[in-house]
């Protein structure tokens, strides 16, 4: 069974999608239309943009997903029997299996975005890779430091944990981890505490609009972060996007489910081969590739 999977935040490079809208009459359409909605050329930053340009929120989240989902629409034999996408990844997942339109997905991935940016300015704050230490470890760590935010935010693969909090809580995580055996603790350069509850301003906002949003019945189940299983029913599917900004990314969770409900081949669709890896981490057998 085909498994085609999204990623997220990160997987941005400049000149992304640039032979796709050249060879591709149908992209090109997509791409321009992207444009008309966002009210901005996001096409000229994505193809001639500097890193710093793409590394804004307002731009990196509907640039991956447009990329993303310009792949998918527009790839030959496109069938998926299940997807799934990690953090922003999941909103492009959920345009491949039919779940939102194109318009619906990109508006809604520009809005959170936006929220998402916001919520950084009220609450400075940051995240940390973890390297090396169980899971439960790190987890423990997190529950253990008082008076400040730490949590688990993205369970990549096996020993890569990705924590979010405050700028304080992380810092002081970061030394009890190494204390702990960490191979690495490691700041990462983000704007924000994702997938934490200093995200909730955020969630408030994106709950409203994905309320708002027009849900269809998907082709194929969507592996969701937050809940790791295979979903088609639409009113679970809202609920899990509107708790993923608050919620830890269980991707490896997700990937072992994909592999025990029958997934053999992971199809990585967008900029980059982040997941790709992720997958061979979390499950050597399976066959990965990408579009």
């Amino acid at each position: 069974m085909k498994a085609y999977i999204f990623p997220g935040q990160g997987a941005q490079f400049s000149g992304m999608g640039k032979d796709l809208y050249a060879d591709h009459a149908e992209a090109k359409k997509l791409f321009d239309r992207a444009n008309d909605i966002l009210g901005f050329n996001i096409t000229q930053i994505m193809f001639e943009g500097s890193d710093e340009e793409l590394k804004q929120t307002k731009v990196t989240q509907p640039a991956i997903f447009l990329h993303s989902v310009v792949l998918a629409l527009t790839a030959p034999d496109f069938n998926p029997d299940m997807v799934a996408g990690h953090s922003l990844g999941e909103f492009s997942a959920l345009v491949s299996n039919k779940t939102l339109s194109f318009e619906d997905g990109l508006s809604l991935v520009y809005q959170r975005a936006l929220a998402m940016q916001e919520a950084c300015e009220i609450n400075p704050s940051t995240m940390a890779a973890i390297l090396g230490l169980e899971d439960a470890i790190v987890e423990e760590i997190c529950a253990g430091i008082d008076g400040e935010i730490v949590v688990p935010a993205n369970y990549n693969c096996p020993g890569q944990l990705v924590i979010s909090g405050s700028i304080k809580g992380i810092e002081i995580a970061c030394e009890r981890m190494k204390e702990a055996g960490a191979k690495r603790a490691l700041p990462l350069p983000v704007g924000g505490a994702f997938h934490s509850p200093l995200m909730e301003p955020a969630r408030e906002k994106l709950k409203k609009a994905i309320l708002e949003t027009k849900f269809t019945a998907p082709i194929c189940p969507v592996y969701q972060n937050v809940s790791t299983i295979g979903e088609t029913d639409v009113e679970k599917i809202k609920d899990n996007l509107i708790s993923q900004l608050t919620a830890p990314v269980k991707w490896t969770q997700s990937v072992q489910q994909m592999v025990t409900d029958g997934a053999t081949h992971f199809i990585e669709c967008g900029p980059g081969k982040v997941l790709q890896g992720l997958v061979k981490k979390i499950h050597k057998e399976s066959e990965v590739s990408s579009i």
